[in-house]
């Protein structure tokens, strides 16, 4: 049973189409998600003082990061994937990243988004593999 079944019995909830999620619900989920794997990492590598478990995750879940991430995994996004990163990318939102342009803002809720719709229908070990693409392709190590 996943994390999400386990999730969902526990608190009865019920079975919702995801198609019927909006992009901006899909990314506020996967904001979550992708932010649980970054720092699953960060702390499985060893145990810090959480200013620096803060430090090593800030630079990775900021929008500018995760607009390159979703550019250069945009050959292996497979056709249903790269659907909701553009219902995400695409949608209307009434706030803003502080420090991102426009541009890395839509991009990064395309990309939380897809995390989210991959979560929600039980692909997190995909999400995983994505992520780990990216990092690896940007050379990024955590």
């Amino acid at each position: 049973m996943t994390f999400l079944d386990t999730v969902k019995e526990t608190f009865d909830v019920k079975e919702v189409d995801i198609k019927t999620y909006s992009p901006l619900t899909l990314a506020y989920i996967g904001d979550a998600v992708y932010d649980l794997i970054i720092r699953s990492v960060v702390v499985g590598r060893g145990n810090q003082a959480p200013q620096k478990l803060h430090k090593a995750t800030s630079g990775l879940v900021k929008a500018a990061t995760q607009a390159k991430m979703v550019e250069i995994l945009n050959d292996e996004l497979t056709s249903k994937e790269a659907d909701y990163y553009r219902r995400g990318r695409n949608a209307k939102s009434y706030t803003s990243a502080k420090n991102a342009s426009i541009a890395d803002y839509r991009k990064a809720t395309g990309f939380e988004a897809m995390i989210g719709y991959l979560y929600l229908t039980n692909q997190t070990d995909r999400a995983i593999t994505l992520v780990s693409d990216a990092l690896e392709k940007l050379e990024i190590s955590i």
